[in-house]
């Protein structure tokens, strides 16, 4: 038997005015955070660069969330290591 969080759940969401159907196990509020960043993060970039299409908004958005993931778990790895020290 399948546990309950093992569950695949659809979630309909809309990024940059383009609706995406998302499938997987994270809880749909999560999933709409998320969405919901991305989608803030493509309409900044395209305030900024009004002249990127809408594949180069896309990478550039994924390139700008992907470093700052790594910058945070550099920071975790960081802090983990200064607390294990103490």
């Amino acid at each position: 038997m399948a546990n309950q969080n093992d569950k695949k759940q659809r979630t309909t969401v809309s990024i940059y005015g383009q609706q995406y159907t998302i499938v997987g196990q994270e809880d749909p509020a999560h999933v709409k955070e998320v969405v919901r960043y991305v989608d803030e993060q493509m309409r900044e970039m395209k305030r900024k660069n009004p002249y990127l299409d809408t594949t180069r908004l896309a990478v550039l958005t994924a390139v700008n969330a992907v470093s700052e993931y790594k910058k945070l778990e550099k920071q975790a790895r960081s802090n983990e290591s200064h607390s294990k020290e103490n």
